[in-house]
């Protein structure tokens, strides 16, 4: 024999002699066909397994920074996961996402071409709702959108979607710029329909309300950082950070944009309840701090420094001479 045989040839070739109902030609001729694969031109495979794969490791990054940077902005619970990571054709993407949705157009500089980032109307507007002072309920009527919701949803997903770049630092220098809110996909046509793009599909949770939130890469815009998503690329990478400093750095960066209330006591003194009812307009405090001592600054009723009061040009103003160290 010229050929040496698989074991499930052999299997087979015995099964079938000792039945006598296939001869051996058959069999081997079945082996054959089931060697051949399928393969649709209109749905090329541009990306390999080990691309894929770097490419879910990026947006697992950048989902644990939208569940950072969410959870900060609505005071709620908020949980970005990765779902799924796969390529198709651009027209296969258009038609899978509903007639009317928020798609909002990113450019990722220094590369050609623009990342959709596609936003279930009901995640949207439970994100809203939660904004305005609301439990965080969702609904759909995104074709009564109007210019202050529009102008709010653009804002919020504009802070978030500007942070994309920082999920790419491990591979390379990209600097992500917010461009517009569509509505319709339809009248959206970045590249051709059967060029091949990346789909990141991420689930998201706002409190009770739950969504999709998927995120459309043209292979024409990877197409000059490809050689660097490979496994080889990735492991040269010397000075990379980890996602737990990166989510760090990201919450110092929340933590010291936070707005807090600042307060300076000038002074107490000790009333009972009947003279606080007879006190009228001119009557004097004495109080029990000198002229010369400093004031007192509180910041969130916590006492943290001292300071005395004076005037910056024709404004009062305290400047701090000390800080209070905590007990």
């Amino acid at each position: 024999m010229s050929e040496v045989l698989s074991q499930h040839e052999i299997d087979a070739l015995l099964s079938a002699i000792s039945s006598g109902d296939m001869e051996v030609e058959e069999i081997r001729s079945q082996e054959e066909e089931r060697r051949v694969k399928v393969y649709d031109f209109k749905r090329a495979l541009r990306f390999s397994k080990d691309q894929l794969r770097n490419l879910t490791r990026i947006h697992e990054q950048f989902a644990r920074v939208l569940t950072t940077h969410f959870s900060a902005q609505l005071r709620t619970y908020v949980q970005f996961t990765v779902n799924t990571v796969e390529q198709l054709p651009y027209d296969e993407f258009i038609h899978s996402i509903p007639n009317m949705t928020l798609i909002n157009l990113v450019n990722l500089q220094p590369l050609d071409g623009k990342v959709i980032f596609e936003v279930n109307p009901n995640i949207a507007y439970a994100m809203l709702d939660r904004l305005l002072g609301g439990p965080g309920e969702g609904m759909n009527k995104i074709e009564n959108l109007t210019e202050i919701e529009t102008r709010i949803l653009t804002q919020l997903f504009k802070r978030a979607f500007v942070q994309y770049g920082a999920a790419w630092e491990s591979i390379t220098e990209l600097e992500a710029e917010y461009d517009d809110l569509e509505i319709n996909p339809q009248f959206l046509q970045l590249v051709s329909p059967n060029e091949t793009v990346i789909l990141v599909s991420i689930y998201v949770t706002v409190g009770e309300v739950s969504g999709t939130l998927n995120v459309c890469l043209p292979f024409v815009t990877l197409e000059p950082i490809l050689p660097k998503l490979s496994s080889h690329f990735w492991m040269q990478q010397d000075k990379r950070k980890s996602i737990n400093d990166q989510a760090s750095e990201h919450m110092q960066t929340q933590l010291m944009s936070s707005v807090v209330d600042l307060k300076a006591v000038l002074g107490q003194t000790d009333l009972s309840f009947g003279e606080l009812l007879h006190l009228e307009v001119g009557d004097c405090l004495s109080l029990k701090t000198r002229t010369s001592d400093p004031v007192e600054l509180f910041v969130d009723d916590r006492k943290m420094f001292k300071a005395r009061p004076g005037l910056n040009g024709k404004h009062l103003a305290l400047q701090v001479i000390q800080r209070i160290e905590e007990e």
